[in-house]
């Protein structure tokens, strides 16, 4: 597992935007950048680095991949055919630890990576404990019985701040949830607004 050397709430900050939509995030307070040269005034931003920016903040989202896998899935998004903006964010919302984000089994991103590494996840009766593992459309994905009734479960559950979006089919009650459809940009639920063929011009450079 890739360790994440920093503060998600520091992603926030950096990118200058709320980008979970969690209302303890600090950038609701201090809209602006971490550490002592935070507050400055900040250039006219280049090509190059409003594309650097639309990467990181995609990449962060999703649980701050590391840059070896996150271009991996660019790669892959250039491989097949069609938009490769659509397929990379298409690859991304396949990742299981997104699934279980969407579907509202754990608070955030970074907690379904840590409950799928610690065994708590099955997919079509066999336990997964990969977080990138790519799910397909009418897997069969659960919460490990004796697992269902978990704090972090019951409080992600309760959560009033976001919605299950169409494209995953949730039981709560039999912890379960099913990815119906692979979604477009315009169906992924982001509380910011992401800019994934900015990601491919960055690449493609």
């Amino acid at each position: 597992m890739t360790k994440r050397a920093e503060a998600k709430y520091k992603i926030d900050r950096r990118m200058g935007e709320n980008i979970w939509g969690r209302p303890r995030s600090p950038f609701n307070k201090r809209e602006y950048g971490p550490g002592q040269h935070g507050q400055r005034r900040k250039g006219k931003a280049t090509d190059f680095g409003t594309q650097l920016k639309a990467k990181q903040k995609v990449k962060g989202y999703y649980g701050n991949i590391s840059e070896r896998q996150f271009h991996k899935y660019y790669v892959e998004a250039l491989r097949l055919r069609g938009d490769s903006s659509a397929h990379l964010i298409g690859l991304l919302e396949r990742r299981l630890d997104t699934v279980i984000y969407r579907a509202k089994f754990v608070p955030t991103v970074f907690a379904a990576r840590q409950f799928i590494n610690h065994g708590h996840i099955k997919v079509n009766g066999r336990r997964v404990n990969i977080a990138s593992y790519q799910a397909k459309v009418g897997d069969l994905i659960e919460i490990k019985e004796s697992s269902r009734q978990l704090p972090l479960v019951m409080e992600a559950m309760a959560l009033a701040e976001r919605d299950v979006p169409d494209y995953v089919e949730v039981d709560h009650a039999k912890g379960t949830a099913k990815l119906t459809r692979v979604p477009g940009l315009s169906e992924v639920p982001y509380p910011t607004r992401m800019e994934p063929n900015l990601v491919i011009e960055f690449y493609s450079r």
